[in-house]
């Protein structure tokens, strides 16, 4: 016979056959709820277990199927209350003990489990999904089930203490009759892909990378690559050498998880202190932020009074540093740095030789400085006597900004004053995309350079729905037209792609999609001036903390549809949904992409190569961020307008038509 939490063992604090649990006395159920834990139980959450057990004891007799208690979701950093399993039916049910009103924060809630399960549960992706809402002195509970979306998910229904045996009842019902192994669905693996922002949580309280992230080929990957790092790392510190490494990979394929993972690995260890650096001012404090949140709401979750948040911040800090603060420093003391690991996130983007220089001269003070920032970065580590690790975290077609200098300027800083420090390549590094092939030309037979495969991510975990979508848009941006309607053709099975030239129907789409607290927000070019024609202004300052964490009630969030993030803000983050505004800046004329500027009263031409790269690079970004979908908004344009010609958008909007992607 199949004894309690014989199912599932690791998925849930308890589990058996419902018919087991309803003979269980109630006291070895909550042992096993508090054993599961692991820490000191509370008397909130004692008596909150007690009335749940006491629920569905009276309100799941005659129910034939599986019952979960506390089910693990990992990539939320939090557990399901209780999930039914029954028929083909999955029913997680999020308890609200003792409240009279359904609250959207919690029906929200239930809604992100269901969605969690479907997406990352392996065993549940094929299979209905009907959340319940359980407020247990909740008055006018739904009566029946709403129309499920397209991936099998129900919206979340509404139920107090009588009514959620109907919930279940009906939701069982509803479902194909063929019977799911309930044991097998409890063990069947965890696939979550997180955002940056969730990634970052997780691995600072310490969490492991592979407890939040897929254990499909993307995630093994990433694994692979971070102990490559992590390898590389002990042989420098064992031998004493100084070892630049630099690992590239396509847009979401989880660069910047592998550094803060190699940061966290590090995290107080005073012989091999490690610092997450990057130019990136929004992500900087973004993460931050987050950081700072996750880490009151862990306290007080254990029952703790949380630190002030100034203190906490002052934790944080030094985990996640911006490049600038970290390179000042070394102007202020000619001491070596604390940290013997430096991760660099977009190294690409380092300051040219000749901005560092304006940079010094006019805000520093310093008339004569000579080195590029990659350089001085070196020097600075270079001062250790024993060891160093530079991580260089490379990504391709990313500069978006005047001064950037490219992965070049590292390489050439090694091979012209740090011959001495071991170079280790990502094979793809040779590719166009990334710009350095002649500088590894140039360093030649350096006696130091070793290539290693394995410090190459080749596949996109950030749109977790479609693997392909990095590839589709950059061949779109390339225009090669074939490869890019062939791809879409890939994409468009599991990711949401649609192309309007309303407004208002595209932020009704974007709204639309979203579901529970998937996040959706407006992006556009920092040059799409004429946007403001459509109240798109670009010009406006967006606060990235606010955007990207900030609520529904908050009108600076992205929720709000009414701020427009630009590549600056949206570099390195992402939403689940975007709506993509496209201005006349980029343009297709006459069968390729014209470059351009509004200045004043008119649209001027870019003529400057680097100007135009940084243009289409701004677009790859933003046609990057979101993990589930886009509605691309191209405006009509006005005859009586010069500014708003139509023709300076109909050859876009003709020519996304032409790759496949579907009008709205």
């Amino acid at each position: 016979m199949t004894t309690p939490n014989d199912i599932a063992r690791h998925s849930a604090f308890y589990a058996s056959p419902i018919s087991q649990f309803l003979a269980a006395d109630d006291a070895t159920v909550l042992g096993h709820l508090a054993g599961g834990s692991g820490l000191a139980i509370d008397g909130a959450q004692t008596e909150a277990w007690k009335e749940q057990v006491r629920v569905l004891k009276q309100t799941l007799p005659g129910v034939d199927g599986s019952l979960f208690l506390e089910f693990d979701v990992p990539r939320l950093g939090s557990r399901i209350d209780g999930v039914v399993v029954a028929n083909s039916a999955v029913i997680p049910i999020e308890f609200k003990v003792g409240e009279h009103r359904y609250a959207k924060g919690d029906y929200n809630q239930a809604w992100d489990y269901a969605l969690d399960l479907k997406n990352f549960h392996e065993a549940s992706r094929e299979l209905p999904i009907f959340p319940v809402l359980c407020a247990t002195n909740g008055a006018t509970p739904d009566t029946g089930w709403q129309r499920p979306h397209a991936d099998g998910v129900y919206p979340p229904i509404k139920s107090n203490a009588t009514s959620v045996g109907d919930a279940v009842r009906s939701a069982i019902a509803l479902a194909p009759s063929a019977p799911v192994d309930a044991d097998a669905w409890g063990r069947a693996p965890y696939r979550p892909s997180p955002t940056i922002i969730e990634a970052a949580k997780a691995l600072y309280a310490q969490h492991s990378v592979q407890a939040i992230a897929r254990s499909d080929a993307g995630a093994r990957n990433l694994h692979v690559t971070t102990q490559c790092v992590e390898e590389i790392i002990t042989r420098s510190r064992a031998q004493r050498e100084k070892a630049i490494v630099f690992v590239t990979g396509v847009p979401g394929a989880g660069k910047t998880l592998v550094g803060l993972n190699i940061a966290t690995q590090h995290l107080g260890q005073d012989d091999t202190h490690a610092v997450f650096l990057s130019g990136n001012g929004p992500l900087v404090a973004v993460l931050r932020e987050a950081l700072v949140e996750d880490d009151i709401q862990r306290q007080r979750a254990l029952g703790n009074t949380p630190e002030r948040k100034g203190v906490v911040r002052l934790k944080v800090k030094p985990f996640i540093q911006n490049v600038h603060h970290f390179r000042d420093e070394g102007l202020r003391s000619a001491a070596p740095p604390i940290e013997h690991v430096a991760i660099f996130d977009e190294s690409q983007r380092a300051w040219s030789r000749e901005k560092t220089a304006l940079f010094m001269k006019q805000r520093k003070g310093v008339a004569d400085f000579s080195m590029s920032e990659p350089e001085f970065l070196i020097s600075y580590m270079d001062r250790h006597k024993d060891w160093a690790v530079i991580v260089c975290l490379v990504g391709g077609g990313q500069e978006i900004h005047t001064g950037e200098s490219g992965i070049g300027a590292w390489l050439d800083a090694v091979r012209d004053k740090y011959p001495h420090w071991h170079t280790y390549i990502s094979p793809e590094l040779h590719d166009s995309e990334y710009a350095a092939g002649k500088s590894i030309e140039r360093l030649g037979s350096h006696a130091h350079v070793e290539t290693q495969y394995a410090l190459h991510l080749a596949v996109s975990m950030r749109s977790f729905r479609a693997q392909k979508v990095s590839g589709f848009v950059k061949a779109a941006l390339d225009a090669d037209e074939d490869k890019a309607r062939e791809l879409l053709t890939e994409v468009l099975k599991t990711y949401s792609v649609v192309l309007t030239r309303d407004r208002t129907l595209a932020k009704k789409w974007v709204r639309e999609q979203a579901r529970g607290n998937e996040r959706y927000g407006l992006v556009a070019s920092s040059q799409a001036q004429r946007l403001k024609a459509y109240c798109i202004d670009v010009r406006v300052d967006v606060d990235p903390v606010k955007y990207f964490l900030a609520d529904r009630a908050d009108t600076r969030s992205s929720y709000y549809l009414e701020d427009a993030a630009t590549e600056f803000q949206t570099q390195g983050l992402e939403l689940d949904w975007t709506m993509m505004s496209w201005d006349a800046d980029l343009r297709r004329t006459n069968g390729r992409w014209s470059y351009h500027n509004f200045r004043g009263d008119r649209w001027t031409n870019v003529h400057n190569a680097d100007r135009q790269r940084y243009l289409l690079n701004a677009y790859r970004v933003l046609l990057t961020r979101a993990r589930q979908g886009m509605a691309i908004f191209v405006p009509k344009g006005r005859k009586s307008d010069a500014t708003l010609s139509p023709e300076n958008y109909e050859q876009t909007s003709q020519y996304l038509q032409s790759l496949g992607i579907p009008l709205l």
